[in-house]
């Protein structure tokens, strides 16, 4: 047709369909992240939900609001004790950062000779860093409720999550069939559904164990700075356990912020911390993550760190956090689909044998 070649020019539709699918998932993207924490939301109270419905059999949407009604106690239990006792730390923190930086032991700390001069370098921009952070995260934790209430528009997405969730949970089964019912080959429904098998498992294995990974750091760094008499220790001890939701930089980051504390407030032992994270670290990575993952996440460390720093540049630490599920999903798809088209390729092309009509004279 005018000279244009059909192979050309299904290949330039393809790749004109490929590039509006990447523009419709970048301006997207905040929905994406929602729905992505509904469903992460949604995996953390699987196990829950399944063990209720156990004891209420064919009753699903009872059990959820069973579970619902104690997840919402959980939360003022804990809002109402730890909460409280974190924004006293942190205000602490924040307050006295100048005066520690400027007056602690990162003054005095012993350095060799030629470092000197990065000293007398690196405390006034950390001390510039102090003043903005207590201009800014002071006045935010006294006036909480106030943001709160003029803030609203901005928590509606939060609340949004656990009521997307409590859908995905309710009606999990009636969209796997709804989306498996697209396909009209029965080879094609096979795929798809162990797709989605394969999918859910390593979903399953990879929230349940980053939260437990997460709970197992607060405990850990709370009983080693609890025991070590160091300060701010709920406060540090929460950060860790946040940040071990970012694969390979957030355990990292944490050790960074634990030291930097211990050095400006001149706690000392900072050996100590060193060894406690590497022992940790080695539990965790070694011991602890590997019996979490029943199905493992065959990613290797290089392609995690590029996902965890492209997913910051498209959503920021929302995108740091689910890069990593991301990619495990790319990786079950792209090999299902490989041992369908081998499976295919293999398979002898039946070919109809002509039927020869003999005339008689």
């Amino acid at each position: 047709m005018m000279g244009i070649d059909n192979h050309a020019l299904k290949v330039a539709w393809t790749v004109f369909l490929f590039v509006l699918l990447l523009l419709v998932i970048w301006y997207i993207r905040t929905t994406l992240v929602l729905f992505a924490a509904a469903i992460f939301f949604a995996y953390m109270l699987y196990p829950v939900v399944g063990l209720t419905e156990r004891f209420i059999k064919r009753r699903r949407g009872l059990a959820l609001a069973l579970v619902y009604c104690a997840l919402v106690g959980i939360l003022v239990l804990i809002g109402s004790e730890i909460i409280p006792a974190l924004a006293k730390q942190a205000i602490q923190l924040t307050t006295h950062l100048r005066s520690l930086v400027t007056g602690g032991g990162l003054t005095k700390m012993p350095l060799p000779h030629f470092l000197e001069p990065i000293r007398a370098q690196v405390i006034p921009v950390l001390t510039r860093a102090a003043t903005s952070l207590e201009a800014s995260v002071v006045p935010f934790l006294r006036e909480a409720g106030v943001r709160l209430l003029s803030g609203l528009g901005q928590i509606v997405p939060i609340i949004l999550v656990p009521i997307l969730a409590f859908f995905f949970l309710k009606d999990a089964r009636t969209i796997q069939e709804a989306l498996v019912g697209n396909f009209s080959d029965r080879q094609d429904r096979r795929m798809f559904n162990t797709i989605l098998g394969d999918i859910h498992l390593v979903l399953r294995s990879y929230i349940r164990a980053l939260v437990l990974l997460s709970i197992a750091s607060f405990a850990a760094w709370a009983v080693f700075l609890s025991i070590m008499r160091y300060p701010y220790d709920l406060l540090l001890a929460g950060l860790s356990a946040l940040l071990e939701f970012i694969p390979v930089i957030g355990p990292a980051a944490a050790l960074v912020i634990v030291l930097t504390v211990c050095l400006v407030t001149g706690s000392g032992g900072i050996l100590w911390i060193v060894l406690f994270w590497a022992a940790f670290r080695v539990f965790q990575d070694y011991v602890l993550n590997p019996y979490l993952m029943s199905s493992g996440i065959e990613l290797h460390p290089l392609l995690v760190l590029f996902g965890v720093l492209a997913g910051e540049a498209l959503a920021g630490i929302p995108g740091m956090f689910f890069s990593v599920p991301v990619l495990v999903i790319l990786r079950v798809i792209y090999s299902r689909m490989r041992e369908a088209s081998k499976r295919k390729a293999a398979q002898p092309e039946y070919r109809p044998v002509p039927v020869t009509a003999h005339v008689s004279d």
